[in-house]
């Protein structure tokens, strides 16, 4: 952590503790040796005498740092709104005229998406007024490249209602990803497989996978699962419990 955003932080609660003639030298590049030493000591005293005021300091940094980031993200969620919610081309499921629009970076590997879909599903069924977007963004490697391949290839041959299947069958996938495993699983929901994985290396797949990469980038998005609720990004796992009280908060704000 920077110790110079700390100290500045300290700055109002330890100069109301110095005294007068203190206050008026704080220019340290005008002070002499001296003084300079004197106001050290006077600060460092007023630590050791009062060490729970770094902790206050710290606690306002990490607020003021938590806000600047929440307003970042609100502006890059307007800025990239419709890369969002109308690029044509990724999955739009629940209710397409819900009031509250939630965006899904996912990848199929990931441990928290996985942990989270079923939980974003139940919100979604209980409470019936919300749309889901669902963005392939595919970033621990080889396997979750192949897996986010297929799903998109699967939306492109068989349409949304199989993606969807397809989808929940891969965040619920536990073997390796392969071209075997992947047309087993085309074939048990009696898809054309091999006209899947022939899609799959297709430049529309490759552009698809490529345009959520670069919002991903412009969006600062560095890890999976991440959320958009509105214009509010959530970097990371939630709870249902959390993602009610968001839409909640969401809609209030109208």
């Amino acid at each position: 952590m920077r110790l110079l955003p700390i100290l500045t932080t300290l700055a109002l609660p330890v100069s109301l503790a110095l005294s007068a003639t203190s206050l008026a030298a704080l220019d340290l590049e005008g002070m002499s040796a001296h003084e300079r030493d004197a106001f050290r000591a006077e600060v460092r005293a007023y630590l050791l005498e009062n060490p729970e005021i770094l902790m206050e300091a710290i606690g306002v940094l990490e607020a003021r740092q938590e806000q600047a980031e929440a307003l970042r993200d609100e502006q890059l969620a307007q800025i990239n709104a419709n890369a969002l919610l109308d690029d044509g081309f990724s999955y739009v499921g629940g209710n397409p005229d819900g009031d509250i629009t939630i965006v899904e970076f996912i990848d199929y590997r990931c441990g928290f998406c996985r942990r989270a879909h079923p939980e974003v599903a139940e919100l979604v069924e209980t409470d019936g007024n919300i749309r889901i977007i669902t963005k392939e963004f595919p970033i621990l490697g080889e396997q979750s490249v192949l897996a986010s391949r297929f799903a998109v290839a699967t939306k492109l041959i068989e349409g949304d209602e199989a993606y969807k299947d397809i989808s929940d069958a891969l965040i619920a996938l536990r073997s390796d990803v392969s071209d075997a495993s992947l047309t087993a699983l085309a074939e048990a929901y009696g898809l054309n497989a091999q006209a899947i994985i022939n899609e799959m290396d297709s430049p529309a797949v490759g552009d698809i996978l490529a345009a959520n990469r670069a919002l991903g980038d412009r969006m600062q998005i560095t890890g999976t699962p991440t959320f958009v609720f509105g214009d509010q990004m959530v970097r990371g796992y939630i709870n249902l419990s959390q993602m009610r009280q968001i839409v909640e908060a969401e809609r209030a704000d109208g």
